[in-house]
């Protein structure tokens, strides 16, 4: 075993942790044989008797900078002892992901599934596991596998698909590694002049970036990339920016890959509808920053935004969906009996009809000292990419939605201690439930209600927030180091063509509204997604009215299709 000059040993190097707590001694002896046997080659396997072992196996590895991968505590174990095991491995490890261990049938017990949702709540575990009862049980194994595989992908030391070298302040650094998250590319960043960063540069053998950025692909054939623009990136890693072909001519124009236009693309192109999708940033909209959705249907664990996006995306393309990603529609308009839109840098395409699923954007602080930080500690929407960054450190979200709720419990993972912000005086009129709950639970998290970010700045780096109190005036100065931005949407909905009816926020009228409007001259109504023009569809966060919730827009996303459909029916193509 090796050493430093500071007396501990530095074992980073060596196989990861997985360590199981059960005071049961032939419960723990079959944990531990189950996991030597699925994971023993790549992983080091640790079974402890007791909470104070545990305890102490896990300091050691923090301070011996060794990693750990998934820590299983018996839920057997008195409470106490178990929310010690579980905090400090959260405390010292915050990229292990945490399971109670169960017994088979106790599920049965109301006090048990109380448990998992209330540790579940408050972030002190990811799920439950059920204890292994034969040999080669692969309900276990499977289990287990799926959380080494999330902690695959924020470990890192590990190499992954994609490595990005930028100094730890890079405003394009940041930028692409936000690219890269919300695009569910899996990729590590290691900071310029970091001893994983060289090693990356020796291997390859490539200079420092200094002040640019360095992006690496060893999945794809090792391509090397230096300050690469979006689309350079999308196209090494295989994204398609441009049309494939010269048939331009679509039967569904999908304009936007968020979660409406996903589900759009993927019901179109299964039934038979040749479907052309067109997204001007990432896969996914804005639930692609979400670091975890835990209501949608199906996800009992929970699931990225991004990773929800890149199986709507692999879904669609498989059923033979057609992609043109980090372009902007700048023209739409109705001639000659079909829709001709033109695309930023590929041309003019045409289609029968159209899906706007645009989503929204985020309102800006208007704080012009804060405008100058974004990117060097000021974010808008929940980059999740930067709570590395964050660690021990101070974190403020701003906002009292959901993404600001999901932002901010993702950020207690990490940061020493994240303040919420919000204007009115509760989180109930635009929270859900569960997140609520959650924040009231976790310990390094407060809640500023009637409060306003007014002032800010740093040297360079964002380093301080001036809050005002809306019923006192009174102001006062925190040192925050990350400032996450969540105040409401607008759509950018001012390129759409004037036979398009909108709101007066800009949200798009559809359906009965549209009906109403003096723009509709059709002698029959509207469908329930049809806009004032026949033939475009809106689903989604831009549609007036519409909820903004994952799950709503994936089902308009699937029901417009069939609206399609009889529009298709009626409307002779040219």
């Amino acid at each position: 075993m090796g050493g430093d000059p500071g007396g501990g040993p530095r074992l980073r190097a060596a196989r990861p942790l997985l360590l199981v707590v059960d005071a049961d001694p032939e419960r723990l002896e079959r944990c531990e044989t189950e996991l030597d046997r699925g994971f023993g080659a790549d992983f080091r396997v640790r079974g402890e008797l007791t909470a104070a072992a545990a305890l102490d196996c896990l300091q050691r590895a923090h301070d011996w900078e060794q990693r750990v991968a998934v820590v299983l505590v018996d839920h057997a174990l008195p409470a106490d002892q178990r929310a010690a095991v579980l905090a400090a491995s959260r405390t010292l490890h915050p990229d292990a992901r945490r399971a109670l261990l169960i017994e088979w049938g106790a599920w049965a017990d109301r006090t048990t599934a109380s448990a998992i949702l209330s540790a579940m709540s408050v972030g002190d575990i990811n799920y439950y596991v059920l204890k292994p009862w034969i040999a080669h049980d692969e309900l276990f194994h499977r289990t287990v596998a799926e959380f080494v595989q999330e902690w695959s992908r924020y470990e890192v030391a590990n190499l992954r698909e994609v490595v990005v070298i930028a100094a730890g302040n890079s405003v394009r650094g940041q930028a692409v590694r936000s690219l890269l998250a919300r695009n569910g590319i899996p990729s590590a960043f290691r900071e310029s002049g970091s001893a994983l960063a060289n090693d990356v540069l020796e291997f390859i053998g490539e200079p420092d970036p200094g002040t640019g950025v360095l992006v690496w692909m060893p999945a794809v054939g090792g391509a090397v990339l230096h300050d690469p623009t979006d689309a350079e990136i999308a196209e090494a890693w295989g994204v398609p920016t441009t049309l494939e072909s010269d048939d331009t001519a679509f039967d569904v124009l999908v304009i936007g890959a968020g979660p409406g236009g996903l589900a759009a693309a993927v019901y179109g192109s299964s039934e038979g509808l040749r479907t052309l999708v067109v997204e001007r940033e990432s896969i996914g909209g804005q639930a692609g920053t979400s670091s975890l959705i835990r209501n949608y249907l199906g996800f009992s664990r929970g699931i990225r935004g991004s990773e929800l996006a890149q199986r709507g995306y692999q879904q669609a393309w498989v059923f033979g969906a057609h992609f043109v990603l980090m372009r902007t529609v700048g023209q739409l308009e109705w001639r000659d009996g079909r829709f001709h839109a033109v695309i930023e840098d590929v041309g003019e395409v045409t289609a029968r009809a159209v899906v706007l699923a645009t989503g929204v954007s985020y309102r800006r602080l208007d704080v012009p000292a804060l405008e100058r930080l974004v990117g060097n500690g000021v974010y808008y929407g929940a980059s999740v990419s930067e709570a590395h960054g964050l660690k021990d450190r101070d974190a403020c979200v701003v906002g009292g939605g959901n993404s600001a709720g999901q932002a901010v419990l993702h950020l207690a993972r990490y940061c020493r201690h994240v303040l919420l912000v919000i204007r009115g005086e509760d989180l109930s009129a635009s929270m859900s439930q569960y997140l609520i709950d959650a924040i009231d639970a976790a310990g390094n998290v407060t809640v500023r209600a009637s409060s306003e970010v007014v002032d800010g700045g740093g040297d360079g780096r964002l380093q301080r927030l001036t809050l005002r109190d809306r019923k006192t005036g009174t102001e006062e100065d925190l040192p925050i180091d990350g400032l996450f931005v969540m105040i409401g949407a607008v759509p950018g909905t001012r390129w759409l063509p004037a036979e398009v009816a909108r709101d007066k926020l800009g949200f798009v009228l559809t359906g009965s509204d549209a009906g109403a409007d003096p723009l509709w001259r059709e002698g029959r109504p509207p469908q329930p997604y049809e806009t004032t023009l026949p033939g475009l569809f809106s689903v989604g966060d831009v549609r007036s009215g519409s909820v903004k919730r994952v799950a709503s827009a994936v089902g308009e996303g699937s029901v417009v299709v069939s609206q399609i459909h009889t529009h298709l029916k009626v409307a002779p193509d040219a």
